[in-house]
């Protein structure tokens, strides 16, 4: 579909960017802070951990201003659940309340609307110790720790997002680490994981329709398209398997309350169904989100499965690198897409074909909080960082946003990844995407500074012109 004419971005398009705590707040264990799985997780060796990060919970006013120098409109970031409640439950931590509200105001004064996550990886590890999702308590666990914030900060935070690529947890629970000694959880205990946190879901978003009339709140997953490898009619049904089982049986139970049938006949025929207890059906279905985010980078190829170990890829898999899986999926190759330097796919065209695939089946606006691309940015001796690379990526992805809002979708905000460099949840500090330069090493930290990289100001001057093409161009 072509148009003479594009649709401009709406007058009040949420132009912002994101991070999560884990990734960007440091200060580990102070002021209260409980222990997190990610604190308490193997990560990849060689590694900056996630002790110091960016430093943002005592940089947080200096990188707020530099927030408001780039233009947001809206920060998306994330609440450590272990700074309000240390345990996961029990003893509120009034520092911890006390230091997000400061975050919120500093964001208000300058005009920036706050987009807070509930929850983005970082379990409580008191939690994981009485068994985390596995154990159903973890749901009022959950129900309760959202109740808090929504009665804290209710009044000043308008879009809430309950639980950050709930699909990644469950489909690639590597992404945040290995427990120490340990291993990962069985496919029965995932989709366990899966329903618990389906319900908590659906409990914590009738708790803010109730608390926060005003507010509106959303899931947040990371989706994608799948194109099928040929037209041999067995790719095509393997492309469907995985949309379906990565991305759409998510969003039909956040949404629709019900368990996609797909879904549900793989979990038969593999023994994996979740225990589903009076009136868990009922919670989901009461949550009622009022949009979707999505987090996108990239899309994925699809071919038959061979039904054996030549399925799966050998290369290692995250939750952008497809892995396969005999009898449902086989990753192939994509001669028409480019890669990033650490295997993602480039697919521009693939947002767009998302979001009107995400439209078109839920009928609800749709924000987009997380699109950017890794790569080792480099401080020249200038004391610059040329990314030009990062401006053409996302330049090229608001170019396709600006064609599913021409295609009648309802997109009402971008929040890229990242408002600033955070640790990579693989890579440590080698894989940066801010728009701002924390200048750390891996292990040397360096003098922790702020260094406004090139797509800094370019990105400063899309917002100024709401996405206005000529003023999108580099100069």
């Amino acid at each position: 579909m072509h148009y003479t004419n594009l649709k401009p971005f709406p007058r009040d398009f949420l132009w912002g960017a994101s991070t999560s705590a884990y990734q960007v707040e440091g200060a580990w264990n102070e002021d209260g802070k409980g222990k997190s799985v990610i604190d308490m997780m193997d990560h990849p060796e060689g590694t900056a951990g996630f002790t110091v990060a960016s430093d943002h919970y005592h940089h947080y006013k200096e990188d707020i201003k530099l927030f408001h120098e780039l233009g947001l409109k809206a920060y998306r970031f994330s609440i450590a659940w272990t700074r309000i409640l240390p345990e996961g439950s029990g003893t509120i931590n009034e520092k911890g309340l006390a230091h997000y509200e400061r975050v919120i105001d500093e964001l208000l004064h300058y005009g920036i609307e706050p987009i807070v996550t509930l929850y983005h990886f970082d379990l409580p590890y008191a939690l994981e110790e009485k068994g985390g999702w596995n154990n159903r308590e973890t749901i009022d666990d959950f129900a309760n720790y959202a109740r808090i914030l929504f009665e804290r900060f209710g009044d000043k935070v308008t879009h809430w997002l309950t639980i950050n690529e709930q699909n990644t947890l469950i489909l690639h629970p590597g992404a945040v680490g290995i427990p120490k000694g340990g291993s990962s959880p069985s496919k029965k205990e995932l989709y366990t994981q899966n329903h618990h946190m389906l319900v908590a879901q659906g409990k914590a978003m009738s708790l803010c329709h109730e608390l926060c009339p005003h507010a509106k709140i959303g899931p947040a997953l990371n989706m994608t398209s799948m194109y099928q490898a040929t037209s041999k009619p067995a790719d095509a049904i393997a492309a469907h398997n995985w949309e379906t089982l990565r991305g759409w049986s998510f969003l039909d139970l956040a949404v629709h309350g019900r368990y996609n049938r797909l879904l549900w006949s793989y979990l038969e025929e593999n023994g994996w169904t979740p225990v589903i207890e009076e009136g868990d059906l009922l919670a989901i279905q009461q949550g009622q989100p009022d949009f979707i985010a999505i987090n996108y980078y990239s899309t994925a190829t699809i071919a038959e499965s061979r039904g054996d170990s030549s399925d799966v890829s050998p290369r290692a898999g995250d939750q952008q690198i497809m892995l396969g899986e005999p009898g449902v999926y086989r990753p192939e190759e994509n001669p028409y897409v480019n890669k990033t330097k650490y295997g993602w796919v480039i697919d521009p065209v693939g947002l767009r074909l998302t979001l009107r695939k995400v439209y078109e089946r839920y009928h609800l606006p749709i924000i987009i909080t997380e699109n950017g691309i890794g790569a080792p940015d480099e401080l020249t001796e200038d004391g610059a960082i040329h990314d030009e690379y990062r401006i053409d990526f996302i330049q090229a992805h608001l170019e396709q946003i600006q064609w599913a809002l021409s295609d009648g979708v309802e997109v009402f905000g971008y929040c890229p990844w990242a408002a600033m460099d955070v640790v990579s949840t693989h890579q440590g500090y080698a894989k940066r995407y801010g728009f701002i330069y924390v200048n750390r090493g891996e292990f040397d930290l360096k003098d922790m500074s702020r260094i406004k990289k090139d797509s800094f100001y370019w990105y400063q001057r899309v917002i100024t012109s709401n996405g206005n093409e000529r003023l999108c161009q580099r100069t």
